[in-house]
């Protein structure tokens, strides 16, 4: 029986490597298909929402041609969603970027912006460790659990008003970092682990499989 995995394409940001990298951790019997179609996201037994760029842009494009309402309702349904970059701001309510626009507001809390500040550079690129919270979660425990190394690349992130929802954190200068929240069948990354090697793959193989 086969698994079909959705990984949404709403126009923000290079989403191939996503799907190469997912195809790389996935076993067989997992189809991973690139689609804008909400009949397709409705058919997925997984779905995987990346993206880079800015809030608005994600929150409009999202809300044509029902796309990200078909999103929502399987995340209702219990299943599985894993968010990346963009696609774990648009779950929060609003964004600072952004006065105005809707996310999903599947979590309470906004998207601010990191603060800089001497020697601290923003956006926040590159290679930073992982600091476990509220118990953390099976696929970053797969990904090599804290102080796994992974990869950024973001100049906002998530402040939830639920702490709880919080799995891990790094920090950037004076910035603890939202690194991924969780609740029941969603859970999002703000890091890339297509872009995060070997940690990274660990990680979506155990999306894919669990």
């Amino acid at each position: 029986m086969t698994t079909r995995v959705a990984v949404v394409d709403y126009g923000m940001g290079n989403l191939q490597s996503v799907v190469q990298a997912l195809r790389a951790a996935a076993p067989d019997g997992v189809e991973v298909v690139r689609t804008h179609s909400p009949e397709a996201v409705r058919a997925a037994d997984r779905l995987v929402v990346p993206g880079q760029g800015g809030f608005r842009d994600a929150a409009a494009r999202l809300a044509e041609d029902g796309l990200g309402e078909s999103v929502l309702e399987k995340m209702r349904a219990g299943t599985p969603y894993l968010g990346i970059c963009l696609g774990l701001q648009i779950l929060f309510e609003r964004s600072e970027e952004a006065p105005g626009a809707v996310g999903f507001g599947w979590f309470k809390g906004s998207v601010d912006k990191l603060a800089g500040g001497p020697g601290i550079k923003i956006p926040h690129m590159g290679w930073n460790a992982l600091e476990l919270t509220s118990g953390g979660h099976p696929l970053l425990d797969a990904a090599g659990g804290p102080d796994t190394y992974v990869y950024f690349v973001h100049s906002f992130h998530a402040v939830p008003s639920e702490p709880g929802v919080v799995k891990a954190t790094v920090q950037h200068g004076q910035n603890l970092v939202t690194a991924a929240v969780s609740r029941d069948n969603v859970m999002a990354t703000q890091f890339h682990p297509e872009k995060s090697q070997a940690a990274g793959i660990a990680l979506l193989r155990r999306f894919l499989t669990s």
